[in-house]
């Protein structure tokens, strides 16, 4: 073989006035990986091979989240959307970061909530198939989230039962937002657990043994608000205030950012739980009419697009104009288009392989001082309507 020389440096034949300022766009890090070996960390993988495209986003959304949004002085808003506990991602991730006082607080559709609740009571789940036939799984009492399975008797209608007896003690027998809803479910998932000799199976007990509070924006829309609909036909006493959990989702936010701290939120999916928590910044500034800019941090995993126009897919850009995101913390935004039940255990591994744990800000405690200043606040800028 000839022996060829590579050129010291090329010479481009265009002008040099074209080639002005390249550099600022070819100072990332150089895409040449060296080959994997299967003994690498995963932190090291994502660092190392994650480059490009999607995998370069989520690579992103671990950095962001550890090396910013980590700091004391941020409070971390967590949305949940999708079947992620019957899945074991409560379990597996969202329990985690709870622990380690990576999330502040929460809001979740009311069906993790409710599937969390097998878990707590030791009601199994199983891996399965998606491409089972149903009519046969009806007839034989298996239900099915995709390629998820349970029973239909010994799971869901024993969860239900167990439910409604909680349900329908004293201590529910009043009006009240979902965070102290699921706080009081919390406290007898706690107890489940022990019972069952568990540890860290339940998102409610974990939550509630670290004070986050947990809201859901659309109570009925799962089969805890189901029940709670049922029981008010025979007389029970219990009336959920979605006002409430706007208010004190809001208290939550505007008191961080009255303390001097930053916001910032990981939304796991889209759909209602990723716009209730993003809301807040909006309730703020258009409703209260308080000054405010916008939440400081903003993470997404997420599998819709956002041409079609629905919140799921919403870019951070996008959220800027409705007050959402602070525009001048904009690079500090980061959507990754991927399925949340691959993305969400990888940005756990990260976070807590990177990261030491943070004090537990116990906001739940803190709701009642909270909602306080939030009144003082609204009341010196609303003082007419």
């Amino acid at each position: 073989m000839g022996k060829v020389n590579l050129p010291k440096k090329f010479v481009s034949k265009y002008p040099h006035k074209f080639a002005v300022g390249k550099k600022k766009f070819l100072s990332g890090k150089r895409i040449l990986p060296k080959p994997i070996t299967g003994q690498e960390p995963l932190s090291e993988l994502i660092e190392n091979t994650f480059l490009a495209y999607n995998a370069g986003r989520l690579a992103e959304v671990c950095q962001l989240f550890t090396k910013k949004m980590l700091g004391a002085d941020v409070t971390i808003g967590m949305s949940l959307a999708g079947a992620l506990t019957p899945a074991g991602l409560g379990s597996a991730a969202v329990i985690p970061l709870i622990k380690a006082g990576f999330v502040d607080w929460i809001v979740a559709t009311g069906a993790n909530l409710y599937h969390d609740m097998h878990h707590a009571m030791n009601l199994p789940l199983f891996k399965g198939s998606p491409f089972v036939l149903d009519p046969q799984l009806r007839k034989v009492g298996v239900v099915r989230i995709y390629d998820v399975l349970l029973d239909y008797n010994d799971v869901l209608m024993a969860t239900d039962h167990i439910l409604r007896q909680i349900l329908l003690q004293d201590e529910f027998q009043k009006e009240m937002g979902t965070a102290e809803l699921h706080y009081l479910l919390g406290k007898y998932c706690a107890e489940f657990e022990k019972q069952a000799g568990l540890k860290d199976a339940s998102v409610l007990a974990a939550a509630y043994r670290a004070g986050v509070p947990c809201f859901c924006p659309s109570p009925g829309d799962s089969t805890i608000g189901m029940n709670i609909a049922g029981l008010e036909l025979r007389g029970s006493k219990m009336r959920i205030n979605p006002s409430r959990d706007v208010n004190e989702t809001t208290a939550i936010v505007l008191g961080a950012k009255r303390s001097g701290g930053k916001t910032g939120v990981l939304l796991v999916g889209g759909g209602s739980p990723k716009n209730f928590t993003l809301q807040t910044e909006p309730q703020i500034q258009e409703v209260l009419r308080i000054k405010e800019a916008g939440h400081d941090y903003f993470v997404q995993c997420t599998d819709a697009r956002p041409d079609t126009g629905g919140l799921s897919g919403a870019t951070p850009s996008e959220a800027v104009s409705w007050g959402k995101v602070d525009p001048l913390q904009l690079p500090d935004a980061v959507v990754c288009y991927i399925d949340s039940t691959v993305a969400l255990p990888m940005v756990t591994h990260y976070a807590l392989s990177k990261h030491k744990p943070r004090k537990l800000k116990r906001l739940y405690d803190k709701l009642p001082a909270l909602m306080e200043l939030e009144t003082k606040e609204y009341w010196k800028h609303n003082k007419k309507l």
